[in-house]
């Protein structure tokens, strides 16, 4: 987005290029759906092109974060410290960091995924998005938030986001434990350095919701200071 275009949003809600932030963010993330899908087929020209392109949606998140960190006014008349909007996009931004690298590393060494796994995997995967669209579902509630001054049936709905995005996360941890058991036991029919590799994959991928929940605990906190 331009300087003078950011500039314009700000004037009318200081939060909007936050929450377009997010939204880039969950539209370069849920891509690894797509690019798991070619990997479970091997079909790694395919990978490679969906690759490419989580790598420009990040790209372009990466603009809109300099875009708000260049332009964010310095007296904004909310109860909203400008140090915590810039301290929430930060997080925003390393979810699609992290999802830019779970796609670069299985794509820079053809990183197969075991059919013992693969369902298991999925499950996993699938439960680490649902918290990056939950995480996006609570930023999304900023405005209806601000325009209710941080108080009553909409604070209640952000709480009860952030709450179930917590539980999401928690369940992305268990399932992880149980693929790092299910791993463990085939790895040594496998190339070590494969081996290897994917338990970082399964950590970075985990990072997905962790990140998630971290946007919410930073949200969470904006409200507590209120």
């Amino acid at each position: 987005m331009p300087a003078n275009s950011i500039l314009g949003v700000f004037a009318k809600s200081p939060i909007k290029p936050v929450i377009e932030h997010i939204n880039k963010i969950v539209e370069c993330t849920v891509e690894l759906d797509a690019f798991f899908n070619a990997v479970y087929q091997e079909k790694w020209e395919q990978a490679g092109e969906i690759q490419r392109h989580i790598s420009q949606l990040e790209k372009e998140a990466d603009q809109i974060k300099r875009d708000i960190r260049g332009n964010l006014p310095s007296g904004l008349f909310m109860p909203v410290e400008r140090t915590d909007l810039l301290e929430l996009v930060s997080q925003q931004d390393r979810i699609a960091n992290k999802a830019k690298d779970v796609a670069g590393l299985v794509t820079g060494r053809q990183l197969v995924i075991p059919s013992p796994l693969i369902d298991g995997f999925q499950t996993y995967l699938s439960r680490c998005l649902d918290a990056v669209r939950k995480a996006a579902e609570t930023i999304n509630e900023f405005d209806e938030l601000l325009e209710a001054g941080f108080r009553g049936r909409e604070r209640e709905l952000v709480v009860s986001m952030i709450n179930e995005l917590d539980c999401i996360e928690d369940d992305t941890d268990k399932m992880q434990i149980q693929l790092r058991r299910s791993l463990r036991s085939i790895e040594t029919a496998m190339n070590p350095i494969d081996a290897m590799f994917l338990y970082q994959i399964l950590d970075w991928v985990g990072d997905l919701a962790d990140l998630s929940e971290r946007v919410g605990s930073r949200f969470e906190v904006m409200l507590a200071r209120d």
